[in-house]
């Protein structure tokens, strides 16, 4: 079955650049026009991931992605007619698993489509390595079953984030930098700002934060990123 993408964007031009470049790339579409729209269309059919303007009227793409999240956790696209460093951050702690910039390449959108439908599909029946788990401290992480815990307290993580922690769990020795660290998220061939990088740590930071773990992910300055105590 081909995926179903909600395209949600004010700027009817921009909507029908993004479906046709999704449908040529072998998915179905429906595109919306206001955010109202695109939480009554999720709500009649939950798609497989949601290409989000940020800048819409009335309701914005962030406070859709915050209503959205606390029944869903179906993948975010973010995006934005500005490249501000709040509108990423803001996005990315919303719960949104990637962020791309207006004017953007079709092709590319439809890459970062691809590689966020990837990460988030669930094999029917995984190999072994694809099942590991993983442990360090206070904190377990299933990525085969999209589950993580910190001291048995559930943590609700996107793809993304998941992908990023199970890096750190598998190599809890190393110190990462930042193409070692979205190496664990991205296809090789995604390029990824250093920016984005960073508001993912930060929003895994805040999330374990808040179940107690102030330390998960610790900064080496001037080299990268470490597995901290996790209690």
């Amino acid at each position: 079955m081909p995926h179903h993408i909600l395209v949600a964007d004010d700027d009817p031009h921009i909507r029908e650049v993004i479906c046709f470049a999704l449908e040529k790339a072998g998915m179905k579409t429906t595109g919306v026009a206001d955010g109202a729209a695109a939480l009554q269309a999720i709500g009649r059919r939950a798609p497989d991931l949601v290409v989000l303007d940020i800048g819409m009227p009335e309701m914005d793409g962030l406070e859709v992605c915050r209503r959205l999240r606390h029944t869903s956790d179906v993948p975010v696209l973010f995006l934005s007619a500005r490249d501000e460093e709040i509108d990423r951050i803001l996005g990315l702690e919303m719960g949104g698993d990637d962020y791309v910039t207006k004017p953007f390449s079709p092709r590319e959108l439809v890459a970062r489509v691809n590689v966020i439908l990837r990460r988030a599909r669930r094999p029917a029946a995984p190999e072994p390595a694809d099942d590991r788990q993983f442990s360090h401290g206070k904190l377990a992480l299933a990525p085969a079953s999209h589950a993580a815990s910190f001291d048995g307290k559930p943590l609700a993580l996107t793809g993304t984030e998941i992908s990023i922690l199970k890096g750190f769990l598998a190599r809890p020795a190393h110190v990462l930098d930042r193409d070692a660290v979205m190496a664990s998220a991205y296809a090789a061939n995604i390029h990824v700002a250093g920016r984005t990088v960073d508001s993912h740590i930060r929003n895994i930071r805040a999330k374990l934060a808040a179940v107690g773990c102030p330390d998960v992910i610790e900064t080496v300055h001037g080299v990268g990123f470490r597995l901290g105590r996790c209690g």
